[in-house]
Parts: structure tokens; sequence; C-alpha cells
């Protein structure tokens, strides 16, 4: 039987502390640039399976179109946010933040439950650093070791075309994400148009491009896991979120310590004394982030996977079990018994539920017109000849949808004496809505004297189409003399 340690034994160091600081820079607080081995295995060839998927899906994001409204766009500029083909402006905001309430629950659930799974699988900063960028590098410069004596070997012909062909492509890369990445903030058709205009037509999109395009190439030619480990914000919220519950890549440190070499000339029961690990640093030669798994749960980790392919390549080669690296819970490992879904994911399975089912109801029921009335403010009531009360009002009317309306505000019925004229509008008292856009409104109120017996009375008015359908009835109230 292997040596029995506790978490706490096993990942202090020698003076009894921890690790206080991250794995890519070193006591001089120099970084230490990372020359990972290509990873290889079953969970490495799932993940390609996840970059196809993801590749597709964010490619042909912008030409999707719903309704004539694209799959998704968050278009800062003109406060415009389509999600799945419908369209929120400003007006919709309890509705946009209840839905980013539920995106943020959702990453919650999923890092208290999962960890940083969505870092290793779906991230783009991980499927492009690690699936396009660096097999770029690889193809180029070679693997792991090959290409770090590639970086120290002096400059000649060799190096420098292969430098050069490198960063040529890069920023081929960067310029394409970052046409794609605009295509999300302002539109394709946008896009289109600033990729058959002259720069000097639209400057501030084509310096869009330029600073995104520079952005990218900056991140994955110079930054790169620096992103994950300390300026991506979800990588620090899993340091609050992650527990003994939480399921991440972990190292089985009860079935693999104490680590050794194997030694055919080991006796039966120094066999037994040792762990399962046979202290290859397999795990640590692939690791993106140049971590080593075997210290137990770390910031840097973005379960990748890719030290479980290579301890399972090992595992084999030595015949021993696979599973030394795993996905698992560190209560689970402990413990010996298989994961169960904790009591505060189900809680947040609960919370997460009911503001689905909150947000749901507020999309079924959102209309696509939105009248907003106030009294024109510091205006008291007129009189007018012939002795009617007049107040005056300011609307704002925005249209939600896609095609152009004529609309007309009226007043409930049995009210045929009082008189609403809109500055503006037709002979037929319409106004017209363009799509997708928000008009201004001044109108008249008139009421006859006898009708108004209190100071402020309460007032239905109605916005109905060219039909007389009523489409919303807005809350407003009209100011007298009491």
């Amino acid at each position: 039987m292997a040596t029995e340690f506790t978490y706490d034994e096993l990942y202090e160091d020698e003076e009894g502390g921890f690790r206080d600081s991250i794995a890519t820079v070193d006591k001089d607080g120099k970084r230490i640039w990372l020359y990972p081995k290509k990873p290889k295995g079953q969970f490495y060839n799932k993940r390609l399976l996840a970059t196809i998927a993801f590749l597709a899906i964010f490619i042909s994001g912008p030409f999707i179109k719903i309704g004539n409204q694209p799959l998704l766009m968050m278009n800062l500029f003109e406060r415009k946010f389509v999600i799945i083909g419908r369209l929120f402006l400003p007006q919709d905001f309890v509705i946009f933040g209840l839905g980013m309430i539920t995106f943020v629950v959702i990453i919650t659930l999923f890092t208290a439950t999962f960890g940083r799974i969505w870092c290793g699988w779906l991230c783009p900063q991980t499927v492009f650093m690690e699936m396009i960028f660096r097999p770029i590098e690889n193809w180029l410069e070679g693997d792991g070791r090959k290409q770090q004596k590639f970086d120290q070997k002096k400059l000649d012909f060799d190096k420098a075309w292969r430098k050069t062909l490198k960063h040529i492509i890069y920023i081929t890369f960067s310029i394409f994400i970052a046409h794609i990445t605009m295509a999300y903030i302002i539109g394709i058709e946008n896009v289109k148009e600033l990729i058959t205009s002259s720069p000097a037509e639209n400057i501030s999109g084509f310096i869009g491009l330029v600073v995104f395009t520079a952005l990218f190439y900056f991140v994955f030619a110079k930054l790169r896991e620096q992103v994950c480990i300390a300026i991506c914000p979800y990588g620090r919220l899993q340091g609050v979120l992650v527990n003994k519950d939480t399921v991440n890549v972990m190292y089985d440190h009860k079935r693999g310590e104490p680590r050794g070499r194997i030694n055919k000339k080991a006796t039966v029961e120094d066999l037994n004394l040792q762990g399962d690990c046979i202290d290859c640093k397999l795990c640590v030669q692939v690791c993106p982030t140049g971590i080593d798994i075997r210290d137990g749960v770390q910031l840097e980790c973005v379960n990748c996977t890719a030290c479980i392919d290579a301890c399972d390549e090992v595992m084999e080669k030595v015949d021993k079990p696979k599973g030394l690296i795993r996905y698992a819970s560190l209560e689970s490992i402990e413990k010996g018994i298989p994961y169960k879904l904790p009591i505060r994911s189900w809680a947040y399975i609960g919370v997460l539920f009911l503001l689905i089912g909150v947000e749901a109801f507020m999309l079924i029921n959102r209309a696509d017109i939105e009248t907003t009335v106030m009294r024109v403010p510091g205006q008291l009531y007129q009189r007018t000849e012939q002795g009617n009360i007049s107040n005056l009002y300011n609307a704002q009317m925005v249209n939600k949808s896609q095609e152009e309306m004529n609309l007309k505000l009226d007043f409930d019925a049995g009210q045929s004496d009082w008189t609403l004229k809109v500055v503006g509008a037709d002979e037929n008292g319409l106004i017209n809505l363009k799509p997708e856009a928000k008009t201004e409104v001044v109108f008249f109120i008139e009421i006859p004297d006898e009708d108004v017996k209190q100071r402020s009375t309460k007032l239905n008015l109605k916005v109905v189409d060219e039909t007389g359908e009523e489409v919303e009835t807005v809350k407003t109230s009209f100011f007298g003399p009491g």
C-alpha cells in the first residue's frame, strides 16, 4: 500500500508554506516564456471537435438571420442589442438587465460545479491560442524543447524566414478575427461597407478594425496565457466559487503518492509502497499555463485536459489504470466516492430556473411599441377661447419592430367631446414610426371645463394602428384648476 498523505501535507513546500507566485514568473519578477508540448489523446480529439463547432458558429454567426435580425449583435455605439434574433433597445433595459443576471447565474452555476471547463473547451482565447496560433508556431519552429532551442539560436536565414512567416500568418488571422468580431458589434452589412469603401469614408470604423487587429495580434503573439492567468475576470471568479465539491482536472494524490521512477530491481514490497505516479513530468511539459497539476487546484489551470491525455498515455505504457489525472472533485478523491451534485449547485439551479421563467414571461409579453407620455415640465394648464382646459404633452414612441408603422393617439370610449391634437401628424392624426427607431411627439389635450372636477385627473390614452386596433394603453394625468 502507498503511504497516505493529507491534501495540505502533500502541497506544502519545504518551509511549510504554499506556492505564492504564478508559474510564469521567476523569483526576480521576470516572465518565464512557456514552450508546451503538443498534446494528443482522446480528450484532445474531443477538443478538436469542440473547436470545429465553435469556429463554425463564430464565423457563421454574423451571417445568420432570424426574422431579418442577426443571431447576435452588441452594438454599443447605437445602443442596439440583438440576442437570438430579438432586438433590445435602451427601453428594454429591465429585460436585458435580467438576461445578463441570468447569464451571470449560469456562469456561477457552471463554475461552482465544473470549474473552468468553459476556459479549456470553448473560450475564444483558448480555442484560438491552443488550436490555431500555437499549432502554426509548432509547425514552423518545432514542438516544445525544439522550439525553445530554435528561439535560443542565433539569427540566421532559416530563423528569419520562419519567424517572419509566422508573424505574417498571425497578423492575417488577427485581421480575420477582427472583422468577424466587428460584425458582432456593428452588423455584417456595416462591415461589408467598411471593406468595400475607402477608409476615409468611415475613419472611425477603420480605426476600430485596426485596433481590434492589433489587440488580437498582441494577445496571441505576446500575452498568451497571461490573459487567462492575470487578466480575465472569469479566472478570478473561479477562486471565489471553487471548493472541494467542484469538478476540476485533478491529480489523484491518494493513488499517485509517493512518486517514484520505475526501478526494475525493486522488490514487490518496494512497489507496494510506491504510488502510481512515475514522476515523468509530462503533465507539466504539456501544460499551456506552466503549472504542475500534482500541486493541487491552482488558479492558472484552465481545465484543458492536456495533462490527462499525457498521463493516460504513460499509464498505458507502464501497464497501470488510466485516470491518475482526471475530472473529479477533491472530496470524491479524498473519500473515494463517486461525484454527486452538491447542495449549492441545486440552489443555483433553482434560482436559475426562476430567473429563466421571469425572463421568458417578460419576453412573451414584450410589445413591439412602447410609448412614454409626460406633461411638459413647468407648464400649467391653459384655457382656450372656447373655455376648454388645455395641457401640453411630450410623447416618446419607440418602434421595436422591423416594419414601418402609422399609429394614432386616442382616448378611451365615451370621451368624444375631448380633443387630442398631435403636432406634425397627418390629416388623419397618424404618426409615422420608422423601423427600430424612436419618435418624439408633441400633442395637446383639450377637455371641457365642466369635465375637469379636480386638480389632477388620471387619463388612459390608447395607441391604435391604421385599422383602429388597439396596440397599447398609456397612463398619464391632466392638470386643471380643480
